[in-house]
């Protein structure tokens, strides 16, 4: 578990008790219900700029707070404990790809609107079905890219796209030659075809930086699963401790102690794994893509047995949509399959140590 100063400590305190009485997850249900075009709660969103939560990777001269990735993965876990629907975790990730390549010219014009949470930014990358960046084939001519992006997450209302091309990484604002239509998904959230038909786009930098983007992207989703899966595991062991079966409580039966006690080591490994990841992306160590791919595996397999365990052992309740363990489940597997599920980063770390 990672050590918290004290700024991060009242960072994740005040995140948690925003979640809980600004957003429960009976918030998350209202904002689908409404379906709003861009797939988040407007006004919560707005609430978040002015907490700062959307400057958390920004640096200080540009209106952030420059708090680094463990920090915004706190406020990220608190978030997805309750399912809160925000544009958070994409923004913070073009974000950073601006920080880390844009000119001086597009930080000074971009950045302070994103820490402000004024203009809603996203990574447009994959083309297909799975994330595959090898196979990457929009192209950039004369300073105008052309491509279409698939499955783009807060693609309906990004002002602005951190575009991955063929030779790298380009900033793309929202404007003639882009285009949207909405992709109707299971965890009833924003994800959209973006189709880019020579938009003005302003390069930040080659291959090398997609990568690393996008082990930043991978990482700060780790920390909402990691949100989901302790919420998930919270509520399936207040239920087994109320719930009378056959004369006694369903946490008195040894076979579901033993359940809960496996999910809850494989939670405490999950934590482990994903705020390493974080923390070696503050360090800039070395090794940050073995640690992501690390904490995505390891992320990805726990939040897929703690949300089936969640409706398994709700019994017949948890499959209505009256009840709340539905949504988990449906996150989930999105957020598996988003930057490459289990498989793809078991794979990534073998490769990167050399098997």
């Amino acid at each position: 578990m990672a050590v918290l100063n004290d700024e991060q400590t009242m960072l994740r305190d005040m995140a948690r008790e925003w979640a809980d009485n600004e957003s429960p997850v009976g918030a998350f249900r209202k904002m689908r219900d409404a379906a709003p075009a861009e797939g988040y709660d407007a006004a919560a969103w707005a609430e978040m700029g002015q907490m700062g939560w959307a400057g958390i990777v920004v640096p200080e001269a540009f209106g952030g707070s420059e708090f680094g990735y463990l920090s915004l993965g706190l406020v990220l876990e608190q978030l997805g404990r309750n399912l809160a629907a925000s544009p958070l975790a994409s923004t913070a990730a073009a974000a950073t790809a601006i920080v880390l390549g844009g000119s001086d010219t597009a930080k000074a014009e971009w950045l302070p609107k994103i820490a402000a949470g004024e203009v809603v930014a996203t990574l447009a990358v994959d083309e297909g079905p799975v994330h595959n960046p090898a196979k990457i084939t929009t192209s950039v001519s004369g300073g105008k890219i052309s491509g279409t992006k698939q499955f783009v997450a807060e693609g309906d209302s990004a002002g602005l796209f951190v575009v991955a091309a063929a030779d790298g990484l380009y900033l793309v604002p929202d404007g003639p030659g882009v285009s949207r239509s909405t992709r109707h998904m299971a965890d009833s959230r924003s994800h959209a075809q973006v189709t880019f038909d020579g938009a003005a786009a302003e390069k930040l930098g080659g291959t090398d930086l997609t990568a690393k983007v996008i082990d930043r992207a991978t990482a700060a989703l780790c920390a909402e699963m990691l949100g989901m899966a302790e919420q998930a595991f919270a509520t399936t062991n207040d239920y087994l401790k109320t719930r009378v079966q056959f004369g006694q409580q369903l946490s008195t039966f040894q076979a579901l102690q033993h359940r809960m006690a496996k999910m809850f080591t494989e939670l405490e490994l999950m934590r482990s794994a994903v705020e390493g990841a974080l923390e070696a992306i503050d360090a800039n160590r070395s090794d940050v893509d073995q640690a992501v791919s690390l904490a995505k595996a390891v992320a990805g397999d726990t939040l897929n047995l703690v949300s089936r365990e969640l409706i398994q052992l709700h019994g017949g309740i948890g499959m209505t949509d009256e009840h709340d363990a539905g949504f988990y489940i449906k996150r989930a597997r999105v957020l598996e399959t988003m930057w490459g599920n289990a498989a793809y980063h078991r794979e990534r770390f073998a490769r990167l140590n050399g098997y």
